[in-house]
């Protein structure tokens, strides 16, 4: 696993397949703030809630000139059909691989019944038009995450 990410940092350089048949690419957003949130897993419950109230901020995002973007290890495949469910209009990461999600720590060891798997651990980062990491948010609640998040991207 990589070191852990602190603000101050250059954020990691990424390009993977997105929904849409899309290449999303970290380097193709600089000039604009990006809040990249980490996610386990493609409609379930609290992923779902988390996605909906990002994408339900998204014109304030747009007025504090940043950018959403998800990511998990899901499929582009299975991305598309999330996005259509709920009506998702923000571009959604595919990293079957895990590298990138590797690269900013968030592929980790998790325990549930005592079973130990891996896993990704619910976070975020925004990162500045410059490419530095402006805050970091470890293992999300996802109540009032989204507007917690463009609290800090309307203000740095």
């Amino acid at each position: 696993m990589a070191s852990v990410l602190t603000v101050g940092d250059i954020a990691p350089e990424f390009t993977l397949p997105g929904d849409g048949g899309s290449t999303i690419a970290l380097s193709s957003y600089r000039g604009k703030k990006v809040v990249l949130y980490f996610y386990p897993k493609d409609d379930t419950a609290g992923c779902t809630k988390e996605a909906i109230e990002f994408n339900g901020l998204k014109a304030e995002f747009e007025k504090a000139n940043t950018v959403i973007i998800g990511m998990s290890p899901d499929s582009a495949k299975s991305h598309d059909k999330f996005k259509t469910k709920y009506d998702l209009t923000f571009p959604i990461a595919a990293d079957e691989d895990k590298a990138a999600l590797e690269a900013y720590g968030v592929w980790v060891e998790k325990s549930m019944y005592g079973r130990k798997y891996m896993g990704v651990e619910r976070t975020t980062v925004l990162i500045g038009a410059d490419g530095h990491i402006l805050a970091i948010w470890p293992k999300v609640k996802v109540d009032g995450h989204a507007a917690e998040v463009l609290k800090a991207a309307q203000t740095s």
